[in-house]
């Protein structure tokens, strides 16, 4: 069975779009510590980012960079933190989270966007790739 991840690249599942190539995706955490949360994955499925082949893993770091440079110049934060959990979702993904304190790190305290937050936030993203 798909994961949900798979259901959103297929556009089964709507999503806030960042980005995409041929091989990643990235899109706006809909549960997320801050705004601008952002998921990175790659298109083939795989449960854990340790599963990857040594390309694609290099290749989903460095999609995951290019795409949190772009939060950076969009978003007012100290920095933009990259971390991998992998529990949530069985699809090997990043966490790009914009930065203030260390409590946006925690996935212990969430914010609450309206549709129209998102798309902003998404577009403001976008603009700077």
């Amino acid at each position: 069975m798909p994961s949900i991840f798979t259901k959103i690249i297929n556009g089964e599942i709507p999503c806030y779009k960042i980005a995409e190539d041929d091989h990643f995706f990235a899109f706006l955490d809909i549960n997320p510590n801050v705004k601008g949360h952002t998921l990175c994955i790659p298109k083939k499925e795989i449960d854990k980012i340790t599963d990857l082949d040594e390309e694609t893993y290099l290749g989903l770091m460095g999609f995951s960079r290019k795409i949190a440079k772009a939060m950076e110049a969009a978003i007012d934060c100290k920095r933009v933190g990259i971390t991998v959990i992998g529990l949530e979702v069985p699809h090997a993904h990043v966490h790009l989270i914009p930065l203030d304190q260390m409590k946006d790190a925690t996935f212990q305290h969430k914010v609450s966007l309206k549709a129209q937050e998102f798309e902003a936030i998404a577009a403001q993203i976008r603009s700077k790739l």
